[in-house]
């Protein structure tokens, strides 16, 4: 069964869309890297398969990662976080390079055993030392338990629970967009952070609290400073048209 969220999901989508495609950092060894390089093994499909992830999907798995070279396990979801499943949005740096593009296409329910080389992993410097460098990690505390050695080729066994669309898409700002006319106002924001933060069965919050969130929002995402938000400003996955 799937487990509890920690958080409401309009929390989950608030913090998701705070998410600017600047924060991702790109290290220039991924650049000749693809996803031939990564090793997928589907362990278990579910008779129901025909919703599959895409970028800018919201996810939530659990998963364990171990080192290739002696099978030693260095993260497990289970155990981290109170052991709730992870949350992230697929394709856009908050999990290592090759996991986000082994995970491309998976359906909730599906097992995945991944093999990701170290141009897509942590490369020369490793992670979790003092000096490494923490690639394609944004927001997200990701594999934090034990230290990777560095060009290590890591094992990941990976249990997705859900797939629903992004914070980011197309049918979001569809949502917020209350009369349809292409852009976001405050108002809007505000009712929508509303509605889904009591849809999740969580108390009402003061106005404070949602306006502080829409604050930050308008903060990051309204470019041209008009008191909008549009489509452009909005999508940032920059996949989706009206």
């Amino acid at each position: 069964m799937m487990m509890m969220m920690l958080l409401p999901k309009s929390l989950v989508l608030y913090f998701f869309l705070c998410l600017q495609i600047y924060n991702v950092i790109v290290d220039v060894t991924v650049a000749v890297a693809s996803i031939d390089d990564v090793k997928i093994e589907v362990l278990f499909t579910p008779e129901d398969c025909s919703k599959k992830s895409k970028k800018g999907d919201l996810m939530n798995a659990h998963y364990d990662g171990y080192l290739a070279n002696d099978g030693s396990q260095f993260y497990c979801s289970r155990s981290d976080k109170a052991g709730h499943p992870q949350w992230f949005v697929l394709g856009v740096g908050q999990i290592i390079k090759g996991l986000d593009m082994a995970l491309n296409g998976m359906c909730a329910g599906e097992k995945r055993k991944v093999t990701v080389p170290p141009e897509l992993a942590f490369g020369e410097k490793g992670k979790g030392k003092k000096g490494a460098e923490e690639p394609y990690c944004t927001l997200h505390c990701f594999l934090l338990a034990c230290p990777v050695p560095p060009n290590a080729t890591l094992i990941f066994e990976v249990e997705l629970y859900s797939v629903s669309k992004g914070p980011r898409s197309l049918e979001s700002f569809r949502d917020i967009d209350l009369d349809d006319d292409k852009v976001l106002t405050r108002d809007e924001m505000t009712f929508y952070f509303k509605v889904e933060y009591e849809r999740d069965g969580s108390k009402p919050r003061e106005d404070s609290f949602y306006e502080r969130m829409v604050n930050d929002v308008f903060q990051k995402s309204d470019h041209d400073r008009d008191g909008l938000i549009t489509v452009k400003e909005y999508n940032i996955y920059e996949h989706d048209e009206l």
